[in-house]
């Protein structure tokens, strides 16, 4: 069962309204053999089947992520070592990452200038998905997020970070704020880290 918007086969996209960004924010659900697992969810109108596993790009996006974990226990919510702290007082983590660490679904946590933001890979769909580091750009394409957001890092510790996202077989850029890249993404990424 696909949530949202069918992107590939088993690989699903919604939004929902949040109410602090005052704005429509980005979720996804992929079947994978691992169950289903959830990318910073925020739930909205439409119903969800139950998740395995809930994975969070950064502590922001926690969103919805103790409502599931109450609604469905046994619910795996997975946070890096620099997200758990955050987390604190808004959803329990019951597992700890640290990029490179195998992770369910296959899917892959790669570093960003951002300690506490990771990017994941997943190499099934050849998508890359992005928490807030890489924003939907006006008019498509992608963009680096705001440089008030990376203090005291830069635009330019940012590309240096996610430039080896490159070397990744990408076809996909699915963000969380904005329209994602559903064609010629590397290239739009690509562009997105040399402005």
């Amino acid at each position: 069962m696909t949530i949202g918007t069918e992107l590939r086969p088993g690989l699903g996209r919604w939004t929902a309204f949040h109410p602090k960004w005052k704005d429509d924010v980005a979720s996804l659900a992929v079947e994978t053999a691992d169950g289903l697992v959830l990318v910073d969810p925020l739930l909205g109108g439409d119903e969800i089947p139950r998740p395995q596993h809930v994975l969070i790009t950064v502590h922001w996006h926690v969103r919805s992520t103790a409502e599931i974990a109450e609604r469905w226990p046994g619910t795996r919510v997975w946070v890096t070592h620099r997200q758990g702290k955050p987390l604190r007082g808004h959803a329990e983590a019951t597992d700890v990452f640290a990029p490179g660490d195998e992770l369910p679904g296959g899917f892959e946590a790669f570093p960003t200038a951002r300690e506490a933001e990771v990017v994941y890979w997943l190499p099934a769909h050849h998508a890359l998905v992005f928490g807030d580091v890489i924003l939907g750009a006006k008019g498509g394409g992608l963009r680096m997020c705001p440089q008030g957001w990376l203090k005291p890092r830069t635009h330019a510790d940012l590309a240096t970070s996610l430039r080896p996202l490159l070397e990744l077989p990408v076809e996909l850029a699915l963000v969380a704020h904005g329209e994602p890249v559903l064609v010629e993404a590397r290239a739009a990424l690509e562009e997105a880290l040399s402005t």
